[in-house]
């Protein structure tokens, strides 16, 4: 009975593992290569160096933001590229915060595995100038831009200045009218023998 049950539970527990499965003859052949290299290099018959290509730049921009704020439900059967932090397909790994996947991006794991070595190419004189023209371009384009948007404020800034200016002189000509008329009738008051609106007095 015991071994009945141990049985049926490993047939079981077979059919729920989830975990990842492992090539043995893949393996065992890169032991096996392995271990010819070591062979070759103790008869002193060193392997032939792996050329690889130059670090070049990136040509596309790395996605950092899609994945912010949302809430991802994870199971024993989510792929591995689907689960949470940074997935890298090229090397078959998860990094769990963008520093840590920039580093890994640009590390020399992932440049081998790209096929790149960490070696830069030289740039000769002609390439040098020609990016110097390039970006000599790009700061014109955004000074143009920039004088612009600036000259687009100066305007505004100096058209509120302008209604600002005549708003104040229409109030100081009313004022000033209105002082011209206050002497007016002073001026008419005198003539007529007063000296003032409610200020003169009956003689007896």
């Amino acid at each position: 009975m015991a071994s009945g049950s141990g049985s049926s539970g490993g047939g079981n527990s077979s059919k729920n593992d989830f975990r990842r499965k492992w090539d043995k003859d893949e393996y065992e052949q890169l032991a096996q290569k392995r271990l010819d290299e070591e062979r070759d290099k103790k008869d002193g018959k060193p392997a032939p160096p792996v050329k690889r290509e130059l670090l070049r730049h990136r040509d596309y921009k790395v996605d950092l933001e899609s994945k912010l704020g949302k809430t991802i439900v994870i199971t024993k059967t989510t792929p591995q590229a689907e689960m949470g932090g940074y997935y890298c397909n090229v090397c078959d790994c998860v990094v769990k915060d963008s520093i840590n996947f920039l580093d890994h991006i640009n590390g020399k794991k992932h440049q081998r595995n790209l096929g790149m070595s960490m070696r830069v190419e030289r740039s000769s004189l002609d390439q040098v100038k020609k990016r110097f023209e390039v970006n000599k371009k790009k700061i014109e384009e955004k000074q143009t831009e920039y004088d612009f948007e600036e000259r687009m404020k100066e305007l505004r800034e100096e058209e509120e200045k302008a209604k600002a200016y005549k708003k104040e002189k229409q109030k100081e000509k009313k004022r000033k009218a209105e002082e011209d008329l206050f002497e007016e009738d002073d001026e008419m008051a005198a003539v007529m023998g007063f000296s003032g609106f409610g200020s003169s007095k009956k003689g007896k």
